[in-house]
């Protein structure tokens, strides 16, 4: 279970909002990457607080109510996403950073500190962490990687009744065997990611939309 020992350790230092940092959607095939930061209050005692962990080990229904109750106690939560077409032109890293960037800059009150699942971001001139394998070892990462995930699947669902055809409802984008099996049939949609495999084959023998 996530822990609160990194957020100890900031608020031992002095630091009262520290925000906790993550994305989803690097590594699907279609849509956007989106980043969500997230400042807890420095107590609580919450009926739900031994659930939180990384948003993979949810099931989408205890992902979906950890989203509610993680935004009814959160100080801040802030999302930002980067489109399709900039993780093409500028790379997934780059656009994860500026997911995180955003998500960042939309947290009111501010964070005094930020704690980031695996990356760290040279262009936020805050005292900042990146912890490998983050969200399932600090809460307040855990907590981001909730609303992050629910945040994007929330935005899929939505791209499947623009796209139908696809299944983007049920993968999410990712490049599941129904999901290839589409993209074989039917060829990249808009929201498909040109740079990504197996997309960039197909869009080079001509399968477009």
């Amino acid at each position: 279970m996530p822990s609160f020992l990194e957020e100890e350790l900031l608020s031992a230092q002095g630091y009262r909002l520290i925000a906790g940092i993550d994305e989803a959607g690097r590594g699907a095939l279609a849509g956007p990457v989106v980043a969500a930061a997230v400042i807890l209050p420095n107590d609580i005692s919450a009926s739900w607080f031994n659930e939180v962990k990384d948003s993979k080990l949810l099931t989408p229904a205890r992902r979906e109510l950890l989203f509610h109750h993680i935004h009814e106690i959160a100080v801040s939560v802030g999302i930002g996403l980067t489109p399709h077409h900039l993780i093409d032109s500028r790379g997934i890293v780059t656009a994860t950073r500026l997911a995180m960037k955003q998500a960042i800059e939309r947290l009111s009150p501010p964070p005094q500190s930020l704690l980031i699942d695996y990356m760290r971001l040279p262009e936020v001139k805050l005292p900042q962490k990146g912890i490998t394998n983050g969200d399932n070892l600090c809460f307040s990462i855990a907590c981001a990687s909730i609303i992050a995930k629910v945040a994007r699947d929330q935005l899929m669902v939505e791209f499947d009744s623009i796209y139908p055809g696809y299944g983007l409802a049920r993968h999410k984008g990712y490049g599941t065997r129904q999901h290839l099996a589409c993209l074989s049939k039917l060829g990249p949609c808009p929201i498909h990611r040109r740079s990504f495999r197996p997309v960039r084959e197909m869009v080079l023998y001509g399968r477009l939309f």
